[in-house]
């Protein structure tokens, strides 16, 4: 029996957390779930964004569910803090084209390998008499294990290709020692192809020939921006899906906010979350079942069943449950 926490959190959070359980729960599977708080909304009953308790029961779990938190100024982040915690070094973010989306283009089949736990996020920063200073902070070893990552990651999934990003020209050692990291590892995947590129070139190039890249590896702060950029070429963070590994388990959440303007109207669009619940599956070896959903999801899209920020009139509900029955068939 797999322990799997559930964050639903605040804002459509709990509109898309709720789509996606409804989905997972047309499958046969062996988990237990338990509930947990997080966000502005936890932080207004309890005066903390993250409550020891839940933290615990995270720790404790296979993996866990994060739906979305409206971040506040001057509350600390539930989720940065929870990658901390678990020391959760991957940020994996898939870029897939899907059918009936309306994306720039199609066929785009990449993921984003995010360093997700130091550059300029550790945050720290202080106040000068002119300003204010950010300290940026690179290690070798972070930079080795996110590379080994990617590099692991292209061996699994039969992809031929790892490309670096960086701005070593600019930031001569933080990012020297990327690159100089990323360039040992690869010498231990021969058969896979190494290139890097400095990040202003890869935003152009995501833009002009996104289809040349296969896994795309860098640091926090670049991988953050190119990943909402490149979310923006298969129709936007509505269906970008996004997860957090470490070594002892990992949370899948997806990639938009809280989106507290539509909160409450049932028309949030759910395909990220419930793709992020698919990166859970395979995360937990369950690969059959993440498949059949990605094809309930992909089939219904086709059909035109879709909320109204992918040009649909379908309610978010409407979407979850269309395609829970069309697993169901699949199972009739």
């Amino acid at each position: 029996m797999k322990k799997i926490v559930v964050i639903p959190g605040d804002g459509i959070g709990k509109e898309v957390m709720e789509a996606a359980l409804m989905v997972l729960n047309a499958l046969n599977l062996d988990f237990e779930y338990e509930f947990a708080e997080a966000g502005h909304e936890c932080f207004q009953k309890y005066g903390d964004t993250i409550p020891e308790e839940t933290i615990k029961l995270v720790k404790k779990s296979d993996a866990t569910l994060f739906g979305a938190v409206t971040t506040v100024p001057g509350e600390k982040s539930a989720i940065i803090t929870l990658r901390r915690e678990l020391d959760l070094f991957v940020n994996l973010r898939p870029v897939k084209s899907l059918p009936g989306v309306g994306g720039l283009f199609s066929g785009l089949d990449f993921v984003i390998v995010r360093e997700n736990t130091e550059d300029l996020y550790v945050g720290l920063e202080e106040y000068t008499s002119e300003g204010a200073v950010a300290k940026r902070v690179i290690t070798r070893r972070a930079c080795e294990r996110i590379c080994k990552f990617a590099f692991d990651y292209a061996l699994k999934e039969n992809r031929g290709k790892v490309t670096a990003v960086h701005k070593a020209n600019v930031l001569k050692k933080t990012d020297g020692i990327f690159r100089e990291e990323f360039y040992k590892v690869s010498k231990d995947y021969p058969g896979i192809e190494a290139e890097d590129f400095y990040v202003d070139a890869m935003a152009m190039y995501l833009i002009r020939k996104p289809e040349d890249f296969e896994t795309i590896v860098t640091t926090n702060m670049f991988g953050d921006i190119l990943s909402d950029e490149a979310a923006a070429l298969v129709g936007g963070l509505g269906v970008a899906p996004s997860a957090n590994i470490g070594q002892k388990t990992g949370i899948f959440e997806p990639v938009h906010g809280s989106a507290p303007k539509i909160a409450g109207k049932n028309i949030a669009n759910p395909t990220a979350m419930i793709l992020s619940t698919t990166l859970m599956l395979k995360h937990l070896n369950k690969n059959k079942e993440a498949t059949l959903i990605e094809k309930a999801l992909k089939k219904t899209l086709k059909k035109g069943i879709k909320t109204p920020d992918l040009g649909g009139k379908h309610t978010t509900t409407q979407v979850a449950q269309k395609i829970r029955e069309q697993l169901e068939e699949y199972f009739s």
